[in-house]
């Protein structure tokens, strides 16, 4: 039989195989098959053997489990009966039910799974991982094993035993529920818990632990008012219902939140790192940096790999990376600690391979060969016979050669001993994945708490403690490059009257801050420049262009655009600059540069990119590559919006995408980059593609992950197109940024952006601008109450985007009128506008924008009494809210359901989705929040958890005050309908 017919056979048994559940509707399958079990009584008989795990139950005890004390007659008889039935029902498999002693056993195992045993060895391997530390996997565990739970365990079987079993199930996945969220608040999951738990509390308001969880999370969230809040309430319903107080861990907790202890708040894992403290005394070896600080975990593993050469073994293990991140430092460090290892010596030298005259290896060859000892008169001519006489020296003998700033691999190879039980320890720029053998390490900058360390090491504790926070900018400015950190930290120690303060402000120039980082004969710039002088024309050119784009990194498209080179050859540039570690890989496919190394690549590229016109037309190329591929990106996500025909046309092809999802993925993964391009666009005065740019990426600014940077970017290209005079641009990134203004719920502002938008866009006759003013117009209108305005606005825009022949924004202006017409009761006529929109996207086929017309079509229906529906329509848009990253309106879904279920009387519900709503954040910013607060605090009150609906009400409050809103006097009439006991 081949491996195909495996295969076929695995795949054929899969299908076929038997599989149980009894946490739901007890039911079983063969394969996706589902069987007929028959009656309640039938599977009653088979949940109880499924429920023994296999052992053998006898006639009288199966009889007690199905009727209890009042048998019928002829209850035996019934049981074989049913025995029969469920063997006839399992088929190939009825050899599982099997006969003995009087009684039946159902033998169940990896051939025919039940739900409650895999739900038991997964909730083991949880609690093991726990128990080991791993809590994340500990998480991901408890989750799955949560998840085979479908309903009421053992649903609608009756009997005694099947009530007894469905109170112990729902105990153990109740036990099951704290340990999980627990593990949620302890990975930092506090926000996202609260909705949960508050849902929890009201399904289960006497079980304290959920209530502990629920206070600890609220605190950890910022919400100490309300965690306080749920012990009140918590303390006067124990005292109600059972007459005792809280058990002692919730009062405790209640006393630290009092204290605002600093245990409570949520601390991050840090990461484990093993220290290795061998106190050695060198042979040859340079001394060791005395103020040598953190690197650990890399001290570890290079300690590790020298253990190696044991006897038996040589180790060669090669550190890379860019110049100044302390390669020499770190290797003579791990060479001293290893020393010991090594009695029979210790051989050092500097390869200047970063110099124009790296050292040639038969001089070195030469110099160790005296060193152990050859006459100068032995010691022979010619690389090759240096090498032999080298490696028989060392043979049977124990050395380390750290090999200090090599070249490349070429240099290094007959250097090597090459005999067992020796060692060597090589640094680079260059990674030497052409070092057979070698253990590589890649070097990178120090973390922030490392930089400072040592930055304090030198200058003293007492200027440094003083000034933390600026000690912490000039770390940040040095881009936590050691040698960049020794340079500064050297020029205070040598100031004494300097401040550290005087010393940020000085590094805080971009254009200076290479020039102030250096000290005697160390500069920055002077150890960037050796690398960059070994650069070959293409490279160089490379290195400088990239060096112009100021995102957090490149992805390899857009490089290849910026340097007008194809994908494969930019690749290959690319990849060679990360060899001499001038360029980092940030991922696959993606690459960026040191803080300190962008800065010099810029400076090169001003002093000496000819002609001085390809910077521009560098980021040019760029800015038209992200324009071309966000323009598919837009076309995939609002299938026959016109808006896309307005833009400026493409001078390149950019990406195209397979589908929505692809072109959303690029999106957001761009988000960062696209923002930057858009600001340095702006700088630049390319201010026409900057603003399409804006335009086309609209949907960064619903997320909420992006928000705040396209709202800086759009005001960018605003104040930029203010300076140049160009209306066309102006009125593109207003429109834009009053879309921004809106979705934080700063209304006047974002209507002053609109207002101001659709004047410029007629005077520069643009359709984009002078459709989408009135639409936001309207839309800010409805926020802020004036509905008669909202109304004249929205039919302006539903005029102006027929006139373009845009039907899906017409559609969106449609759903925006729907809202209007529900404020003002208008309801029959809202439902009907929201099915107009409903009906051109599914036209068009647009799957986010179908997300509003449901929206809007949920709360014109639920609004009209019709609330079943409308929770309908409004789970679907949540749910493409979610699956298109749209936070912000996922979050503002969830308020809308909440609003639903509280019109339905199902206030448990309502109060969990407006807990996900603040969770999510939501669209309108603090004015929107307060009104989520609202509908979470009539929720509780109905609830009965009266404390804490106060706290969510008076922070509406407090809210609605300070933006002058009219929401605040109705706040304070529900305020006094909440009892305050």
């Amino acid at each position: 039989m081949g491996a195909g017919d495996h295969a076929r056979n695995g795949t054929e048994h899969h299908e076929r195989r038997l599989r149980f559940a009894v946490l739901g509707p007890v039911r079983a399958w063969r394969g996706d098959q589902p069987l007929n079990l028959g009656s309640p009584q039938q599977k009653a008989l088979l949940a109880a053997l499924l429920l023994r795990g296999g052992q053998t139950a006898t006639a009288e005890e199966l009889i007690d489990a199905i009727w209890g004390e009042e048998p019928p007659e002829q209850a035996k008889a019934a049981l074989r009966t049913y025995a029969s039935r469920i063997r006839k029902a399992l088929g190939p498999d009825a050899s599982l039910l099997v006969s003995e002693s009087g009684g039946y056993a159902l033998r169940t195992g990896p051939e025919a799974p039940l739900d409650l045993e895999t739900a038991q060895e997964t909730a083991q391997r949880a609690e093991k991982a726990a128990g080991a530390g791993d809590r994340a996997q500990a998480r991901e565990l408890y989750t799955e094993a949560l998840a085979h739970w479908d309903g009421e365990p053992l649903a609608r079987i009756p009997g005694p035993y099947a009530e007894h079993q469905r109170v112990r199930l729902e105990e153990w996945r109740l036990g099951l529920l704290e340990v999980r969220l627990d593990l949620d608040l302890q990975v930092g999951g506090h926000a996202e818990a609260v909705s949960e738990l508050t849902a929890l509390t009201a399904a289960h308001p006497l079980r304290e632990r959920f209530r502990e969880l629920l206070m600890l999370a609220l605190y950890r969230s910022g919400r100490q008012a309300e965690a306080l809040a749920v012990y009140a309430d918590t303390r006067r319903l124990l005292a109600e219902e059972l007459g005792v107080d809280p058990r002692p861990e919730l009062s405790e907790l209640q006393q630290r939140i009092l204290e605002a202890d600093d245990d409570l708040t949520y601390q991050a894992d840090e990461p484990a790192t093993a220290g290795r403290t061998a106190v050695t005394r060198p042979a040859q070896l340079p001394a060791t940096v005395a103020d040598f600080t953190g690197r650990a975990s890399f001290v570890a593993e290079l300690g590790d790999q020298l253990a190696e050469a044991d006897g038996t073994v040589m180790a060669v293990s090669a550190v890379a990376g860019i110049g100044g991140v302390g390669k020499t430092t770190l290797a003579i460090h791990v060479a001293h600690a290893a020393a010991d290892r090594f009695p029979d010596g210790q051989l050092y030298v500097d390869l200047q391979g970063a110099g124009s005259t790296p050292a040639d290896p038969e001089a070195v060859l030469g110099s160790f060969l005296r060193a152990l000892g050859v006459a100068d008169s032995a010691i022979p001519s010619g690389v090759h016979d240096r090498a032999a006489l080298f490696r028989s020296l060392l043979a049977g003998r124990r050395v380390l050669a750290l090999l200090d700033n090599a070249r490349d691999a070429a240099q290094v190879r007959p250097l090597l001993p090459g005999t067992a039980g020796c060692a060597a320890l090589v640094t680079s720029r260059m990674r030497m994945v052409d070092l057979a053998g070698a253990h590589l390490v890649d070097l990178d900058v120090m973390s922030p708490d490392e930089a400072l360390a040592l930055f304090t090491r030198i200058v003293g504790e007492e200027r440094v403690l003083s000034e933390r926070d600026a000690a912490m900018d000039v770390v940040a400015a040095c881009g936590f490059l050691p040698l960049a950190i020794r340079i500064a930290a050297a020029r205070l120690s040598a100031r004494r009257t300097w401040t550290v303060s005087v010393l940020a402000a000085k590094l805080a120039d971009e254009r200076r801050r290479l020039d102030e980082l250096q000290a005697g004969d160390q500069a920055v710039k002077a150890t960037f420049e050796l690398g960059y002088g070994q650069l070959d024309l293409e490279q160089a050119r490379a290195f400088r262009l990239l060096g112009l784009f100021e995102g957090p990194d490149i992805s390899l498209d857009a490089a290849a655009a910026l340097l007008d080179r194809s994908p494969e050859d930019a690749e290959d540039l690319l990849e060679s600059l990360v060899d001499t570690s001038l360029l980092e890989s940030a991922a696959p496919r993606r690459y960026r540069f040191h803080d300190l190394v962008r800065l010099f690549a810029r400076a090169c590229a001003e002093r000496d990119e000819q002609p001085p016109s390809e910077c521009d037309a560098a980021l040019e190329r760029l800015v038209d590559f992200y324009l071309a591929t966000a323009r598919h990106v837009f076309a995939a996500d609002h299938p026959g919006d016109r808006t896309v025909a307005h833009l400026g046309p493409p001078r390149q092809e950019g990406l195209a995408f397979p589908g929505q999802e692809k072109a959303l993925e690029w999106l957001f993964a761009e988000g960062e980059c696209l923002m930057s391009a858009v600001r340095q666009s702006a700088d630049r005065g390319l201010l026409r593609p900057a603003a399409d740019l804006l335009v086309a990426t609209k949907d960064l600014a619903d997320s909420g992950i992006h928000s705040l940077r396209y709202e800086r970017a759009a005001g960018a290209v605003r104040d930029a197109a203010e300076r140049a005079g160009d209306n066309r641009a102006g009125a593109r990134a207003r429109i834009m940024l009053t879309h921004a203004y809106a979705l934080g719920g700063r209304f006047p502002e974002a209507q002053e952006e609109a207002l101001r938008a659709m004047e410029l866009g007629r005077l520069a006759g643009d359709p984009v601008s002078t459709s989408y003013a009135p639409n936001d117009l309207g839309i800010i209108s409805t926020y802020l109450g004036r509905y008669h305005e909202a109304e004249k606005h929205l039919e302006q825009a539903i005029e102006a985007f027929r006139a373009d022949r845009n039907r899906p924004s017409e559609a969106s202006a449609l759903c925006n009128l729907s809202r209007v017409h529900i404020a003002l009761g208008l309801h029959d006529s809202a439902i009907e506008l929201a099915k107009r929109g409903v009906t051109i996207y599914e036209e068009m086929d647009s799957t986010l924008r179908m997300a509003n017309a449901r929206y809007s079509l949920g709360c014109a229906l639920s609004q009209a009494g019709r609330v079943t529906e409308g929770l309908r329509d409004l789970m679907i848009a949540r749910q493409i809210f979610h699956d298109s990253r749209q936070s912000l309106w996922e979050g503002v879904t969830h308020y809308r359901i909440a609003e639903a279920h509280l019109l339905d009387g199902d206030a448990a519900r309502a109060a969990s989705h407006a807990e996900q709503a603040i969770a999510l954040r939501v669209i309108g910013g603090e004015w929107r929040r307060g009104t989520v607060l609202v509908v979470l605090g009539k929720a509780l009150s109905q609830l009965g958890q009266f404390g804490r609906a106060r706290a969510c009400l008076t922070e509406a409050s407090t809210i609605f005050d300070s933006l002058d809103a009219p929401e605040a006097a109705e706040v304070r009439d529900l305020l006094t309908l909440v009892p305050d006991r």
